[in-house]
């Protein structure tokens, strides 16, 4: 239902029936529902019926009373039942001490008997926002949760027992209990986001949100929003308020990946927000301050990243406090069976199929198989394996490798000579589609081939009309 008032609920509890007249009076053109009660209780029981807006609570019930003991119980036990509620303690004149006391036990704001209208309606007006404000963001912070959460089962977990997945997780286990900025590198496909998830589940955020964003996957246009937020009427799309990525991570950790995808206009702005902890939305010109611990991903090698055209160098310094670099797959192969046989038996469970013998021959043809999309390709063989496989022992046909993966006779273009076409667009174009042909036009196998993510190979194929 559209509401056409700026609120829903108001919720206001007093023991005189001329004061809820009052306000209920006063308020009703700010609320959909102004609801009054002379007994604390029953207002806590009609909180049942969904959370208030904004409570106003008076300090003191019994006859007589001033030391305001009866409101706090009451301010206490509505904090037990939601403890978001937003509550303003109504207070006799001159009770400022009894005010404070009230704030510091988890009241918002508070208003003085006799009251000001204008300053009822203000103080009002300005909780109801801040509970619709940090709804906004609760709700941001879950669908962000939501949709970047791994999926249940498979691909939740950081494998290996080589000596260079056991340097990797020394490294995570001395850095998660940390606050240091860590940067992950390797190759598309080594386990990076995984990575990354397990450096916040040993954290001490790991009770709070991680908040992943793909800058390989966030058109260039957009990029800003996405990380800074933005305000109604920014731009033309902005038909209402936006937090970003930064701020829904508040109390977190923001995991970003393929961090060398962010342009280089835009990596003052992030160097900034992460050294003042504050971010300016698109459209504002209040800072909002911010706590976040920052996990950052890319596949670009070190010497790319060390080009200060590509990469600002003062960034990286913030970015990279502990550096952890996950080995591509042909340089951990004692960890290739381990891996099938996690995958195998998952993907068993997850479509119903029996257990399936892996022969001698079969494992020797994996092991020694280069993995050119690493481990995000070995799990795909694993997944098509199950599903495929006849009989009661896998065979190396089950896994696809000489259909999917084994080199093609196409080869990409010889580095240019000094009489070749130096166009830096067709040169492009030309890779691109060399690698789209050498592998059947798979987008995942081209992209690894031309060292990308699936997004920033699409938007290369859109670039060249491919």
């Amino acid at each position: 239902m559209k509401r056409g008032k700026a609120f829903a609920r108001c919720i206001v509890v007093d023991d005189d029936p001329d004061i809820l007249l009052s306000a209920r009076l006063l308020l009703r053109d700010l609320f959909e529902d102004v609801a009054t009660f002379q007994v604390p209780g029953e207002a806590i029981d009609a909180m049942n019926a969904g959370p208030a807006d904004v409570i106003l609570l008076d300090a003191n019930f019994g006859r007589g009373a001033t030391n305001a003991a009866e409101g706090f119980q009451w301010l206490g036990e509505i904090l037990k039942r939601d403890p978001e509620a937003v509550v303003v303690m109504i207070t006799a004149h001159g009770g400022i001490q009894i005010a404070v006391e009230a704030m510091k036990r988890g009241a918002t704001d508070f208003v003085s008997k006799p009251w000001s209208n204008e300053r009822l309606l203000a103080t009002v007006r300005t909780a109801a926002a801040l509970r619709n404000s940090r709804e906004k963001v609760e709700t941001e912070r879950k669908r962000v949760a939501a949709v970047t959460a791994p999926a249940a089962g498979a691909e939740a977990m950081l494998l290996g027992s080589s000596p260079g997945m056991a340097r990797v997780m020394s490294l995570i286990e001395r850095a998660a209990p940390t606050e240091a900025n860590v940067l992950i590198l390797g190759e598309n496909g080594t386990g990076k986001e995984l990575a990354a998830r397990e450096l916040h589940r040993r954290s001490r955020r790991a009770d709070q949100v991680l908040v992943s964003v793909d800058l390989g996957a966030v058109a260039e246009n957009l990029f800003e929003s996405e990380l800074f937020g933005h305000v109604k009427g920014a731009f033309t799309d902005a038909r209402g308020d936006r937090i970003g990525r930064l701020q829904a991570a508040d109390g977190g950790t923001l995991f970003l990946d393929e961090v060398g995808n962010l342009p280089l206009h835009l990596q003052p702005k992030l160097l900034t927000a992460l050294e003042q902890r504050q971010v300016i939305p698109v459209g504002a010109n209040r800072p909002v301050p911010i706590d976040v611990r920052v996990i950052a991903a890319t596949n670009l090698p070190p010497e790319r990243l060390g080009d200060e055209g590509l990469f600002r160098q003062d960034l990286l310094f913030r970015l990279n406090t502990v550096e952890i670099e996950l080995p591509p797959l042909r340089e951990r192969r004692e960890d290739i069976l381990l891996l099938i046989d996690h995958y195998v038996a998952a993907y068993s469970k997850k479509y119903g199929k029996p257990s399936r013998r892996l022969l001698p021959e079969v494992a020797a043809a994996l092991v020694a198989y280069e993995w050119p999309g690493n481990v995000r390709a070995l799990r795909h063989a694993a997944e098509r394996a199950v599903i495929l496989a006849g009989d009661d022992a896998f065979t190396v046909e089950d896994f696809s490798l000489s259909r999917s993966f084994t080199p093609r006779t196409t080869t990409l273009p010889p580095p240019p000579t000094a009489a070749a076409d130096l166009n830096l667009d067709r040169a492009e174009r030309q890779m691109v589609e060399a690698a789209l042909k050498k592998h059947s036009y798979n987008i995942s196998l081209a992209a690894a081939e031309l060292g990308l993510t699936r997004a920033s190979l699409y938007r290369r194929m859109d670039k060249h009309g491919l």
